[in-house]
């Protein structure tokens, strides 16, 4: 993966926000998810560059339609698993009608045995309504150089990795968020420990106290920036106006 990619950043979150109000006034099916939540997901693997990208779900979701268009991006591929069989039908043909059937490959079957096969994952989405998706989270095999891993829809003390990744060490530092957007998320990023470090120094403001805890916003909207001169890439959420 190269660095961040603001303009594939953008254009995924346009992207998604138009095909996601599509399925709205479409299929009333979907699932119901956070506010901006799938822009935040598109953008996020778009921006980072994901090749891979792995997601476990129930059914399709938002969420798919979310990285697909950032895959359609990157150039990379949304390998979607799902457990159950009645569901691939339905998916398909969410996938199909939003224009995005070629970034996205379904497989059916054991999640457990389904995502031993994939290697170096860029970027994973678990939904946490899956049973026993603690096991889940500690089967990814994620690309120690730079990867995210996202726990989506953990409910009340429920959690996610909390900052520990199977087979990551050396000098790969593992950071988990939780809450970055809405409620019921949480974000753990993986990368090599001098790039966090350069961030660090960069003296740049958080929503997150010393426990890593993110602050509730108020109403707000959220910004992706890169800083051309530090090569560091910024999420934030700014309060509207009143």
């Amino acid at each position: 993966m190269g660095g961040w990619s603001a303009t594939s950043a953008t254009n995924a979150f346009l992207d998604t926000l138009k095909l996601c109000n599509n399925q709205d006034k479409d299929n009333n099916s979907l699932s119901i998810q956070e506010p901006e939540s799938n822009e935040f997901l598109s953008a996020l693997a778009a921006g980072m560059s994901a090749q891979l990208i792995v997601e476990v779900s129930t059914e399709v979701s938002p969420s798919t339609i979310a990285l697909a268009a950032a895959a359609r991006q990157t150039g990379g591929r949304l390998v979607c698993i799902l457990p159950e069989p009645e569901t691939l039908a339905q998916s398909r043909q969410v996938i199909k009608d939003s224009g995005l059937k070629d970034m996205v490959e379904f497989k059916v079957g054991d999640p457990f045995e389904l995502l031993s096969h994939y290697e170096n994952i860029d970027f994973s989405l678990i939904d946490c309504k899956t049973d026993d998706y603690t096991r889940l989270l500690k089967l990814l095999d994620v690309n120690p150089r730079r990867s995210v891993v996202v726990a989506n829809n953990l409910v009340g003390e429920s959690k996610g990795l909390g900052g520990s990744v199977r087979g990551v060490k050396g000098k790969t530092l593992v950071r988990s968020l939780k809450h970055p957007i809405g409620e019921g998320m949480e974000v753990t990023m993986i990368g090599n420990c001098e790039e966090f470090e350069k961030k660090d120094k960069g003296g740049v403001k958080s929503h997150h106290d010393i426990r890593g805890r993110v602050k509730k916003p108020r109403k707000s909207e959220w910004v992706i920036k890169f800083d051309e001169e530090s090569g560091e890439e910024h999420i934030y959420r700014i309060p509207h106006s009143i």
